[in-house]
This record gives C-alpha cells, structure tokens and sequence, in this order.
C-alpha cells in the first residue's frame, strides 16, 4: 500500500535531487528520508530512483509515481479540510423524514435556529409517516427520522401495540431523542352540541360519523374506541389535517387529531375539545448509533429537542 507519507518524501527527492536536500526540506534527517524509500520501493516492488554521480534520478516508474502524486496528494488535502469543514459544523448534509404535523411545527424552528447557528449545514426535508419514515433510516435513505408511536393504555391488554401504541424495543437498535408528549384532542362542528363544553368523553361521540388520519392513527383511533365500547363509523379518511379540519368544519362528522397538528391548522367551522380519557403520542427524533456521532447530525437533534421544548412551553 502507497502511504501519503512516502509520497511527499519521494516529490522532495525528485525536487531537490539528493536524501540530503530532501530532508532539510522536509524537516527530517538523511536516514529518515532513505528508509522512507526504501519502504516505498518495497511497497510498489520496483526500483524508484538510481544513484547518478551524487545526485538521485527517477527510474521510469519513479516518473510515473511523481506525476500522479502530485494529484493524489492534493486530493488528499482537500478531503482533509473537507472532512475537517464537516467536523467543525462549516459544512455537512443532513437528511431529515419527518410525519406532515412535525413537518410545519417542529421542524421549521428547529432547522431555522440550525441555520443561523451553522449556516454551512445543509438540511434535506422529505415527508413519510412511521414506520416507513422509520424504515428509510434503517435502509440508509435518511440520517434523522421524526417519529411517533402511542403510549399503552392502561387496561389496553398485551396486544395494544398490535396497531400503533407503544411497542417494547420497537426502536431498540436505535439511538432515540424524546422530544414530547402530544396529547389527542377532538374536534367538533361548532354547531354540535358537545361543542359548548371544554372536554369531552369519547363515548360521547360513538353515535357520530367519524373522519380518521393516516393508517397509524386510524388504528390507534379504532383501539380507543372500542375501549370506550363501540366500533366508529369511518365516513371518510385522508393523511391531510386541514382536509380533515375541513371535514368536520362543514358537519361531515368529528375527529380525534394530534395537538400538535392543530397548532399548524387554523379549526374554522371546528371546535377542539380536550379528549377524556387521555390518549398521548410520544414524539422522538431517531438515528442511527454511528450517525450520532456525527456533528451534523448531532446539532440537529439538538435543535428538534429546544423546538420542541419550546412548544411545550406554549402549551403551558
């Protein structure tokens, strides 16, 4: 193997023509430089230089060796100062999957903060609900996943994870961020008659047509429910919060979404309701353990928990 090392001691003897000449060039004795070439000339099985009088001249592939070292030597400084630019947070990428309600509250803080902190780290943003956003980063498709996953009721039994609650070592070959606990609230026509109250039991609205979210939180919605004793009528469907806000807004039916999720859309013709019993989300930031080591990566995860913190400070 060729060592970078040899490299530069092989261009100073072909520069300055003698292991003397080299060495005061490049700091070191005449002994150090002919054993460094020695090595080399091991290493590549072939004669490099030939005693000429007492000057040192280049065999053919002595030639050859200095005419590519030149380029392999510069491009080893610039991944050095690459690589030393990434480690100091001057450059770096980041690609973040994030679920659509972490997307336009979370995310937007966190990145800006990141931004005016390290202006040269570049940050992708690509949107997938878990599992699938979970998937992409074990596949090596993204660096950071935002995530979310529901806590076990009490009483929920040993399958209540079967459809989106909390699964023990669901993530355990995972580093895990907890950024915060997103309560469910409901949402209501404010023509209803529930929507005079500040909360509401979920019982209350087993007689209604239901609109339901992404597949998670449709199996999570349906859990609930039949908890609460009955089966909801799922009249319509959609991954997209306004659509569903505007669902219920127009009397369509009711709908139980993350607080998180209302924080980004403006509930006209809806009322929100505190959700009784209490049904939380635990929303984390994953990575995987050697990417966080990364410094990139590291800075992001901070800033996703201080925004984070942040909007739980609002709630309060």
């Amino acid at each position: 193997m060729i060592e970078a090392r040899h490299l530069r001691v092989l261009r100073a003897v072909a520069a300055t023509g003698s292991f003397s000449a080299a060495g005061r060039e490049l700091g070191c004795t005449q002994p150090a430089v002919s054993q460094q070439m020695k090595a080399l000339e091991a290493s590549v099985g072939t004669p490099l230089l030939v005693r000429s009088g007492r000057e040192m001249r280049l065999t053919q592939a002595g030639e050859a060796l200095v005419r590519h070292a030149a380029g392999i030597l510069s491009g080893l400084t610039a991944a050095e100062e690459e690589v030393a630019a990434i480690a100091g947070l001057r450059a770096g990428r980041v690609r973040l999957v994030s679920f659509p309600s972490g997307s336009s509250t979370l995310v937007p803080t966190a990145l800006a903060a990141l931004r005016a902190a390290h202006p040269g780290t570049r940050v992708s943003l690509e949107e997938a609900e878990p599992p699938q956003s979970v998937e992409l980063l074990r596949e090596g498709d993204c660096d950071i996943a935002l995530a979310f996953r529901y806590e076990r009721a009490p009483g929920g039994g040993s399958d209540a994870g079967a459809t989106g609650a909390a699964v023990d070592g669901e993530w355990d070959d995972l580093v895990v961020r907890p950024l915060l606990k997103d309560r469910l609230v409901a949402l209501v026509p404010e023509r209803h008659p529930l929507a005079r109250g500040e909360s509401v039991a979920i019982g209350d609205l087993a007689a209604e047509p239901w609109i339901a979210g992404c597949p998670r939180c449709r199996g999570q919605l349906v859990q609930v429910c039949e908890r609460a004793g009955f089966t909801p009528r799922i009249d319509f469907a959609t991954d997209d919060y306004p659509a569903v806000v505007g669902l219920v807004g127009a009397g369509l039916g009711v709908a139980v979404l993350p607080q998180l999720a209302i924080e980004s859309v403006r509930p006209r013709g809806a009322r929100v309701l505190t959700l009784e019993p209490a049904v939380r989300r635990e929303i984390v930031a994953l990575t995987l353990p050697d990417l966080a080591q990364v410094p990139a990566v590291t800075a992001t995860l901070e800033q996703l928990g201080r925004a984070a913190a942040r909007s739980g400070d609002v709630r309060r």
